[in-house]
């Protein structure tokens, strides 16, 4: 079960620099897994334009960051590691690190703070708790898909959509596995595709297209931009996200037109339309099968929140 025993607060800051910051802090969230308690105390995204000093974590505390955006440099101990686009690390317990933004175009980064109260090394822990647990420090490429799973973290955070709290705990321990299959990808170096050299080149590519191009989706235009074809395209979406062209093509929809749900003053329709799909009628039933509601209930249920402002219902 997850609890939130303290209210989270958030900003959203934006000032001279470009200075965007998100964060959500005093956050207590507790939630088990494994059969061990987990706690989530900070969840920040933030355009750096500073440099953060030296600093660790106490027993049990770990930061998973990961750079969507942008460039700098991280100091761990004292080894030195470039920040580019796509950069996933986690600095655990007492690992000394400092990080540095490149200022003609500093980084953005994730981050979620993890607490593992009195985890006892007496008691056997699973195979995903051991590997995360153990592993202290790690930087790489995310080949997982790190950077969908974070935006939806803060999309629910933020909306509080109905159920927000049970999809928050599957997120952030879907945030974990992705961190352990992350180390695992990089302890086995063949691969039919070559992996780590394919996807750290062509994830961004697969990253925006779905993120920006939800209208018009296609598995041979997603292909041909990838250089591979449909069916290596399809096998690679396999291979990385467990997921089909099709099931990711509903996904990045649905999961626009939740959002765009909340906007009052936006007709079924015209939602519909802007999402690809030929009417009012096929969008509605796609949600619906997706959500288990109609996009009208879902409005409904929506309703008061302070996400968007209110127009009129259609």
């Amino acid at each position: 079960m997850l609890y939130y025993t303290k209210k989270h607060k958030y900003s959203h800051q934006i000032s001279k620099g470009e200075t965007v910051k998100k964060q959500y802090t005093d956050l207590d969230i507790h939630f088990t897994l494994d059969g061990f308690p987990v706690h989530v105390l900070n969840i920040i995204f933030e355009r750096f334009t500073r440099v953060i000093p030296s600093h660790s974590h106490g027993n049990g505390c770990y930061e998973i960051h990961y750079i969507p955006a942008g460039f700098g440099r991280l100091k761990e101990g004292e080894t030195y590691y470039d920040i580019t686009p796509n950069t996933l690390f986690v600095t655990g317990p007492h690992v000394v690190h400092a990080q540095s933004p490149l200022l003609s175009d500093p980084m953005q980064e994730y981050c979620v703070y993890f607490r593992f109260p009195g985890v006892s090394r007496t008691k056997e822990l699973s195979s995903l708790l051991n590997a995360f647990l153990s592993t202290g420090f790690w930087i790489g490429q995310d080949v997982q898909g790190v950077h969908f799973l974070m935006k939806q973290l803060f999309d629910e955070l933020e909306c509080q959509y109905t159920g927000y709290q049970n999809q928050v705990q599957l997120l952030l321990s879907q945030l974990i596995i992705c961190l352990v299959r992350n180390y695992e990808q990089e302890k086995k170096p063949e691969y039919r595709f070559a992996r780590s050299n394919l996807y750290n080149s062509k994830s961004m590519i697969i990253e925006e297209y779905f993120l920006y191009e939800y209208r018009t989706l296609s598995l041979d235009v997603l292909a041909d931009r990838l250089k591979l074809s449909s069916r290596q395209t399809q096998r690679l979406l396999q291979d990385y996200y467990g997921k089909t062209f099709q099931q990711k093509k509903t996904e990045a929809r649905m999961s626009t037109a939740s959002i765009i749900l909340n906007d009052r003053s936006r007709s079924i329709a015209s939602i519909a339309e802007e999402l690809g799909y030929s009417s009012a009628e096929h969008f509605s039933s796609a949600f619906k099968k997706y959500y288990h509601i109609s996009p009208g209930n879902y409005r409904k249920e929506q309703g008061g929140r302070d996400c968007f402002s209110d127009g009129e219902e259609v």
